[in-house]
């Protein structure tokens, strides 16, 4: 008998969990700012959508409701969340306004960085905060050192 694969064909190593109050907000939210792609939702008890899988530009993110017999909690809606979720996108500044119309909050607006993403940061209404990214820029490890010590000397 052959071994099963341990790691799915199509399926990171790794992949986050976002834990939501609202599994079906959170997967409009996903839809609408990064186009998300709906590969799997099944419904709770109640109904209601417990579970999703979503590929974002071939990326897989779950997202998971409240369990009472688990101790994972949904994040405060304050943007202390301690995990961060860094998203690549073709257009970084129309992923955030597309966010913003979505009902998520800016945490901080898009701007080019040293390391040649152009970033911004956002609280997504279900409370996760993602940093959405593009890449307008190519750098090497002595461009990107050169100017990381010129903004840490400041």
């Amino acid at each position: 008998m052959a071994k099963e694969k341990s790691i799915p064909d199509g399926v990171s190593a790794v992949l986050p969990m976002l834990v939501c109050r609202d599994v079906s907000a959170e997967i409009d939210f996903c839809k609408t700012t990064f186009n998300a792609l709906e590969v799997l939702r099944r419904p709770g008890p109640d109904g209601k959508a417990a579970h999703a899988a979503l590929a974002i530009n071939g990326a897989m993110v779950l997202i998971e409701c409240e369990w009472p017999t688990l101790s994972s909690r949904p994040p405060q809606a304050d943007g202390s969340s301690p995990v961060i979720i860094y998203a690549y996108v073709e257009d970084a500044d129309s992923a955030i306004e597309k966010a913003v119309a979505a009902g998520a909050k800016i945490l901080r607006p898009a701007e080019d960085r040293f390391w040649g993403d152009r970033t911004g940061r956002i609280l997504d209404p279900e409370g996760h905060v993602w940093t959405i990214s593009s890449r307008i820029e190519e750098t090497t490890a002595s461009e990107r050192e050169n100017r990381w010590s010129k903004i840490a000397n400041r």
